[in-house]
């Protein structure tokens, strides 16, 4: 069964053996990521030690020249990055402290990593605290110490940090009404790094004078270290006036709290000093290094995909977009495969990765990536042994228990027959409610990681 806990149920759904087989494939291969593209064997991977000597690409780092080694991480994937550099590291550790995903398990196995538990993807009282925690110890570090910095996605709502004169309960509207807005994630972290005191490089700047070194995971298009977490220990390249004009753009500067339109306008005025920009001492001694991305993710797949004797090809890993449209795009390109056996030959396996978006106008539960497939749903409709199943790799599609979903060519019929209508679910933004009902959400729980989303898609002959 794997990492997907209802994987024998989402095969049986299928009403022909080929929509089973087509069902099966999908799943077998998110599996196959899910157990592969974890925390641990990205930092193993990427990170050697050799007596005293660290090594991380081109950088090597003695850890004798050190006089205090502190461990600060934050994300979905903290628990098991920071297990991990305590079985590689643990003797070196001085201190540390992690805000770890709400309801994941994680205990020190050298009792010198602390740790809280942290909301997502609406922040709270414990991210703040453990965000404080986190900005005591680096502020501790000398010219002489070293920082190192677990980052993961979900990092900005799980650490924080409100700037002075903005209340928690001030950045949890501004984040919901972010969410629900349809700004991509760049655009949500331009404005969140700009109400925080711990986001947009500021880390780095408590950390000065001492060394940084930051190991990434990231869950953003592009990979863009400014923009992971909010870059707490990259220069930032966004101001207040991108803040602004997201703010505007979306039609939120009338709906946002009164300190925070009160704060970007001192910004827009130069009375708040910006966050730190690309050139700027304090990142001198920081390094950043990317340790996985959707990118591995969509590898695996691919060679997983070969591996069964199937022809893949891999879409692309920078996929953004409203989820719905992407997923009408997913469906035209499924139908053109089934049907002409392109853009490769049956069977065939298509893989894409990135992270869409979703405009809520409804009143619905759901995902992005539920959405897609039910929008992608639509499309396939009549086709014969074909499936789509997309997730988001951290387990957690929206506000929703589910990580996504799975449809194939009879899916359409099957709401027919339970009186469903797949228009309506999807103008009400109800993916989740609509496939609980056909019993197709894929169920994984928290994954430890957090890669964006998968997407594959499925033709066989």
């Amino acid at each position: 069964m794997g990492v997907i806990k209802n994987f024998e149920s989402l095969i049986s759904n299928g009403l022909t053996d080929g929509d089973r087989r087509a069902r099966a494939i999908c799943l077998n291969i998110l599996n196959k990521v899910l157990e592969e593209a974890n925390p641990t064997n990205m930092i193993r991977l990427s990170v050697k030690r050799n007596g005293s000597i660290l090594n991380m690409g081109d950088l090597t780092l003695n850890l004798d020249h050190f006089k205090h080694v502190y461990l600060v991480g934050f994300g979905k994937a903290s628990h098991l990055m920071a297990s991990t550099m305590e079985q590689l590291i643990g003797d070196r550790i001085s201190r540390g402290f992690i805000n770890v995903l709400k309801g994941v398990e994680f205990k020190s196995s050298t009792g010198k990593i602390d740790h809280i538990e942290a909301s997502h993807p609406i922040p709270d009282v414990n991210g703040q605290k453990g965000a404080e925690e986190i900005v005591r110890i680096v502020s501790e570090a000398s010219e002489h110490d070293l920082v190192i910095c677990l980052i993961s996605g979900g990092g900005s709502a799980m650490t924080p940090m409100p700037a002075d004169d903005i209340s928690l309960e001030e950045k949890q509207q501004v984040t919901r009404l972010l969410l629900k807005s349809g700004a991509s994630i760049n655009e949500v972290n331009a404005v969140r790094k700009h109400i925080s005191a711990f986001k947009g490089g500021l880390l780095a700047k408590y950390a000065y004078p001492a060394r940084v070194l930051s190991l990434i995971i990231s869950d953003v298009v592009g990979d863009r270290l400014d923009v992971i977490s909010s870059g707490p220990t990259s220069p930032d390249a966004s101001t207040f006036q991108d803040a602004y004009r997201v703010l505007i753009k979306y039609g939120l500067w009338d709906r946002i709290p009164e300190s925070v339109r009160r704060r970007v306008e001192a910004g827009l005025r130069g009375e708040v000093e910006e966050t730190p920009k690309p050139g700027d001492k304090i990142f001198e001694k920081v390094h950043n290094f990317i340790v996985g991305s959707n990118r591995l993710a969509c590898r695996i797949a691919a060679k997983t995909a070969n591996e069964l004797g199937l022809n893949s090809a891999i879409l692309s890993s920078k996929v953004e977009g409203e989820a719905r449209h992407v997923g009408t795009v997913y469906g035209s390109i499924l139908v053109e495969e089934a049907l002409e056996n392109s853009p490769i030959e049956k069977p065939a396996i298509i893989i894409a990765g990135g992270e869409t978006t979703v405009t809520v106008k409804g009143t619905g539960i759901g995902g992005r990536n539920q959405e897609l497939v039910l929008s992608a749903s639509m499309k396939i409709q009549g086709l014969k042994n074909v499936a789509i199943a997309s997730i988001g790799t951290d387990g957690i599609d929206g506000l929703t228990d589910a990580a996504g979903a799975i449809a194939d060519g009879k899916t359409v019929q099957r709401t027919f027959e339970a009186n469903l209508d797949p228009e309506e679910y999807l103008v009400n933004n109800d993916s989740y409610n609509f496939f609980k009902k056909l019993g197709d959400f894929i169920f994984t729980g928290p994954t430890g990681m957090n890669i964006m989303d998968i997407t594959i898609m499925v033709a066989l002959k």
